[in-house]
């Protein structure tokens, strides 16, 4: 079956990110998400289904806050989150895929990647940690292996949080200012902002490649971090919830 793909770019400078959350209607908002997705991971569970998550993003974006705030509410025994860093000895010495087989999600569990095999066409493309043979072909490997899952029933959902470069800068600086959040910023960080265009260019060119029907892209203005996570909850339970064919509980 042929993979059918968006014909309209996505831009991550024409975002709008202007739109925020008051707390009250924040707090409302993740009550309610949290209470239709624990009703959908109960429903994923008799239905013997998978949810696999990607979350991508720029450095500092607020992707781990939003994993965090995403799966509080819900049944640990059937949720897995995986931050994904560099690869091990043992890892780099077997195709790129391998490592994220063996984490795949069993019938009726869910699993998050905190950044994922997308690394591939991301920052192993801009730092030249592969050919460009490599990430090019990787465009048709990361397309057939979520067919493969996607034809065996698994749900995929893709999220890209994004912020401008500004704020990027804003966060780096308070990180860099508190002691309790100096592991959250590194040299590597600050260097990855020297090549900010590139990586922008490598998104957009991702989002334009790897975004088959039955698993796009949804891309999330995370300037603001309240809306952010409000949107990706929201997200999360609208393809969850169709795919499933599930209905939110009355009340």
């Amino acid at each position: 079956m042929p993979v059918a793909f968006s014909d309209r770019p996505i831009r991550l400078d024409d975002l709008d990110q202007s739109k925020c959350q008051t707390p009250e209607k924040y707090r409302q908002k993740m009550k309610d998400g949290h209470l239709r997705l624990l009703q959908l991971q109960h429903a994923l569970k008799d239905a013997k289904r998978r949810v696999i998550i990607v979350v991508e993003g720029p450095d500092a974006a607020g992707k781990g806050g939003a994993i965090r705030r995403l799966v509080e509410r819900l049944d640990p025994r059937h949720i897995r989150v995986y931050s994904t860093i560099k690869p091990t000895e043992e890892e780099h010495a077997h195709h790129y895929l391998w490592r994220f087989w063996n984490k795949l999600p069993r019938r009726g569990e869910m699993a998050i990647f905190d950044r994922s095999w997308y690394g591939r066409v991301l920052v192993e493309r801009v730092e030249g940690f592969c050919t460009k043979d490599e990430w090019r072909r990787a465009y048709r490997e990361i397309n057939e292996f979520e067919r493969v899952l996607h034809d065996d029933g698994t749900i995929i959902v893709k999220m890209w949080l994004h912020i401008t470069k500004e704020e990027q800068m804003s966060r780096f600086e308070k990180r860099a200012e508190d002691p309790l959040k100096h592991w959250k910023i590194t040299d590597e960080d600050w260097r990855n902002r020297n090549r900010w265009k590139d990586y922008i260019a490598a998104a957009e060119d991702m989002f334009a490649k790897t975004s088959p029907d039955f698993a796009p892209w949804q891309v999330i203005p995370a300037n603001y971090k309240w809306y952010a996570r409000v949107k990706v909850l929201r997200t999360v339970c609208d393809i969850v919830g169709a795919a499933l064919g599930v209905k939110p509980a009355a009340g």
